[in-house]
C-alpha cells in the first residue's frame, strides 16, 4: 500500500502554500453524511475501500484522502473517504468509483496531529484569498459545495502510530 503521494501531488518539505496543476485522477471511495463529532465514522470505513480494491486486484495509486463535497459546519458534512487508483474501476455496493477533477489546486503540507487541520485549513484559505485566488466552491442553503477539497494522509498509521508526527496535505481546487 503506497502512502507517499496524494493523487500525484508531491509531499512538501516547506510549510508554505503552493499552486499546482493536476490531471484527472480516478479513485474509489465510500461516501457518507456526518457531523464534526461523527467524522470518524466515515474514516473507519476506509478498510472497506482497500478490501474492495484488493478483491479486484487493484493497487492504490496514492495516499488515502477525505474529499469534502458539502460543508455545513453547524449541521452536516458530505464526505468521501477514498484512495486514488491507476485506472478507472467499476463495481457495485457502498464503494464507488469516481474521478477527481483536473485543474489548478492550492496545496499546503502539514506535519502534526489531524486535529490541527482546522487551523491549517484557515491558513491555506487566507493565503490563497490574499493572493486573489478564487476557490471552486459555491454557497447553497445546505452548505458550501466544493468542486474538489482534499485532505490527504501521507503517513501510514501502521508505520507511525504517533498522530502528532503524521504528514498530511490539503489540496483545494481553484476556479480555472
Amino acid at each position: 500500500m503506497s502512502f507517499g503521494l496524494c493523487a500525484g501531488l508531491t509531499s512538501m518539505t516547506a510549510q508554505q502554500p503552493r499552486i499546482t496543476h493536476r490531471a484527472e485522477q480516478p479513485y474509489a471511495a465510500i461516501k457518507g453524511v456526518v457531523t464534526m463529532r461523527t467524522i470518524s465514522a466515515i474514516a473507519d470505513r476506509l478498510p472497506e475501500v482497500f478490501g474492495w480494491l484488493g478483491a479486484r486486484g487493484v493497487e492504490p495509486a496514492g495516499a488515502p484522502f477525505f474529499r469534502y463535497n458539502r460543508i455545513d459546519m453547524e449541521s452536516t458534512l458530505e464526505i468521501e473517504v477514498g484512495v486514488p487508483v491507476p485506472t478507472p474501476v467499476t463495481g457495485q455496493g457502498d464503494v464507488f468509483a469516481g474521478v477527481l477533477p483536473a485543474g489548478r489546486y492550492a496545496v499546503l503540507a502539514h506535519t502534526g496531529h489531524p486535529s490541527d487541520l482546522l487551523g491549517v485549513t484557515s491558513r491555506l484559505l487566507d493565503s490563497a484569498t490574499a493572493e486573489g485566488l478564487a476557490w471552486d466552491v459555491r454557497e447553497s442553503p445546505d452548505g458550501d459545495l466544493w468542486g474538489c477539497r482534499l485532505e490527504c494522509y501521507l503517513t501510514n498509521p501502521a508505520e507511525q502510530p504517533d498522530m502528532a508526527k503524521w504528514e498530511m496535505e490539503l489540496a483545494f481546487r481553484l476556479v480555472d
